[in-house]
């Protein structure tokens, strides 16, 4: 059971994940995060830039809390990191901490609530943009494998039968063969 809900959430990440990139980042990381906004009809593009304080793994459910600073209030936003309306995330800065959340931050401004920067190299992405044909070729071969196996499974199973036909028409020819010499032996 639990297999099975593993391979589910894998589909369906990939299903989310599959048109944008989410690069790999930490607490205490710079993000910019852009947003998909609709208002009525229409949907435009607005960005929250801010320092990430915590972020939860927990495959499909995973969330991240971002902390930013505007008009001297603290604003903190919890985003979904497999929402459909987040458009992209960018990495601004890389910070150097020891802790895992940064809720400490909450009660710190000014030259107490800055993070040093860490240069930790070129990181992988955590979730690559998927080219779209590279998904459909893979779904088509997995498709023609199936589609294949069956087919072979067909044949098989046509084989089988022509092979029986043959085996009862040799028996049948046999059996009047037989009849045939038994005739003439008795005449």
């Amino acid at each position: 059971m639990n297999n099975l809900l593993d391979t589910f959430e894998k589909k369906q990440i990939d299903n989310l994940t599959g048109k944008k990139r989410i690069p790999a980042f930490r607490p205490g990381d710079t993000l910019k995060i852009t947003l998909q906004i609709k208002e009525g009809d229409k949907v435009r593009l607005q960005n929250f830039e801010g320092v990430c304080i915590s972020r939860k793994n927990n495959s499909v459910n995973s969330k991240f809390t971002v902390r930013k600073l505007s008009h001297g209030e603290g604003v903190e936003r919890v985003f979904p990191l497999f929402s459909p309306i987040i458009e992209k995330i960018e990495v601004i800065r890389k910070g150097d901490v020891k802790r895992a959340k940064l809720y400490y931050l909450r009660n710190r401004t000014g030259k107490s609530a800055r993070i040093s920067d860490k240069d930790r190299g070129d990181e992988v992405d955590q979730f690559e943009l998927i080219d779209q044909n590279i998904v459909e070729d893979a779904l088509e071969k997995e498709n023609n494998n199936s589609e294949n196996q069956v087919a072979e499974n067909n044949t098989t199973e046509e084989s089988e039968a022509l092979i029986k036909e043959d085996k009862s028409q040799i028996s049948e020819t046999a059996n009047d063969e037989a009849e045939k010499k038994s005739d003439e032996k008795q005449s």
